[in-house]
């Protein structure tokens, strides 16, 4: 109040009954009051202003931990306290909105549910400002693993099989990649390595899974899986894409598994992170206009990098063949490809991830283009000039022909979407 809002407390107090009751005047019939900073807050005067604008018509009341500093004994406390000081506290629900600068946001929230909060928010894989908010996969597990015991027989009506799916949704489309032992949903979430967890979960997997993985919708053909090599035949593949969700079309089957054959003559292992790539790529196409036929390029130290691209035109069947310089492999790959579909493309982002398992190496790149100025569609709504955004995604054991093969992708996204 003092340093952001620069108001008194009457000042702050006035303010938002009159807010609340604008908005409950405009016909909205839930309006939610936030107490920013709330966990830091003079206790007496939270009390008051929540207080004051249940009467105005406010009917959620949200108690955030803006900053992430309470302990979820705070926290519960908190919670108790405004529910036992508060005038008509028990005519709304009770909101938590934890941040986790501490590493404690889940806690905070779990605790919150526990004094009596009844909308907990969250984010899918715990994204948010800062070190971010409570992780809803984290938050909904531990009401369905532990609800019926500490909580009272607290549940929720979340679908838990679709978590893992979620998640990996929001990872690609935020490009925040999670890191392999993230709690349920990291890659390392269900995996034994060591040699006395691998005997017990072998004996019996609750010995080291708290849940089965089953539950968030990770499905497992066996108790090692289905290890996929350059031996591997389309039954086998076909088996495991179904058994991680995926049911393709027999031409998308085709297209994925000489994509695999491929990447597999050079990996000595495909895992399910390498499958889930493959397919993505695949099954989100628009029907190609380019395609890539040939690729060489020369780089160094010695002089800039130079490449020659040869396109294939599916419309026509011609081939088209482009030599450009860059600063870069990448750069001059691009530049070579822009110079045959002749379209004015600017680059929005670029990023690569890659899987190592020993000297195999296998390269993710997501690429997204737009079109030059002059290409602007508007925003009915603004009246803003906007830039419709193409991504594609390439997934090779060589960094230059991935990207090449995502940028094509997003290309021909583009030229659809024009079409």
């Amino acid at each position: 109040m003092k340093h952001k809002l620069k108001k008194t407390k009457e000042e702050v107090l006035d303010l938002a009954c009159r807010m609340v009751k604008f908005a409950r005047s405009l016909g909205c019939d839930d309006v939610q009051f936030i107490t920013e900073d709330a966990v830091r807050s003079e206790k007496e005067f939270l009390y008051e202003i929540l207080g004051e604008v249940i009467k105005a018509g406010a009917t959620t009341i949200d108690i955030p931990d803006t900053v992430g500093i309470a302990m979820p004994w705070e926290y519960e406390k908190l919670i108790a306290d405004i529910k036992a000081n508060t005038d008509g506290i028990e005519n709304v629900v009770i909101a938590a909105h934890c941040h986790n600068d501490f590493g404690l946001a889940v806690a905070n929230t779990i605790a919150g549910a526990r004094a009596g909060a009844r909308q907990l928010e969250v984010t899918m894989n715990g994204i948010g400002e800062r070190a971010g908010n409570a992780a809803l996969e984290e938050v909904v597990m531990a009401l369905k693993c532990r609800g019926a015991a500490v909580f009272d027989g607290l549940y929720t009506s979340i679908n838990t099989k679709h978590i893992l799916k979620t998640s990996k949704m929001v990872e690609d489309y935020t490009n925040m990649y999670l890191q392999p032992h993230k709690a349920l949903v990291g890659a390392n979430a269900f995996v034994h390595e060591s040699g006395i967890h691998q005997d017990g979960w072998l004996k019996h997997k609750a010995t080291y899974e708290i849940i089965p993985p089953e539950s968030i919708g990770l499905e497992r053909s066996n108790e090692v899986g289905i290890v996929l090599g350059k031996l591997s035949g389309r039954q086998g593949l076909m088996k495991r894409l179904e058994e991680l969700g995926y049911h393709l079309k027999e031409n998308e089957i085709d297209s994925v598994f000489w994509k695999f054959k491929a990447v597999a003559d050079k990996k000595k292992r495909v895992n399910d992170v390498d499958l889930r790539a493959l397919v993505s790529n695949e099954v989100t196409q628009v029907e190609s206009i380019w395609k890539l036929s040939d690729i060489q390029v020369t780089c160094g130290t010695l002089g800039l990098s130079t490449a020659t691209v040869r396109l294939t035109n599916t419309i026509d069947g011609g081939i088209h063949v482009a030599c450009s310089v860059g600063s870069g492999s990448i750069d001059s790959v691009f530049k070579a490809v822009n110079l045959i579909i002749k379209e004015a493309i600017k680059l929005v982002q670029y990023t690569l991830t890659t899987m190592i398992e020993g000297v195999d190496v296998i390269i993710t790149t997501n690429v997204s283009i737009c079109r030059m100025n002059n290409h602007a569609c508007t925003h009915s709504l603004v009246e803003e000039s906007i830039q419709p955004i193409f991504s594609g995604i390439g997934t090779r054991t060589d960094v230059t022909v991935s990207s090449v093969e995502a940028y094509i992708a997003a290309v021909n996204k583009m030229l659809d979407f024009k079409k």
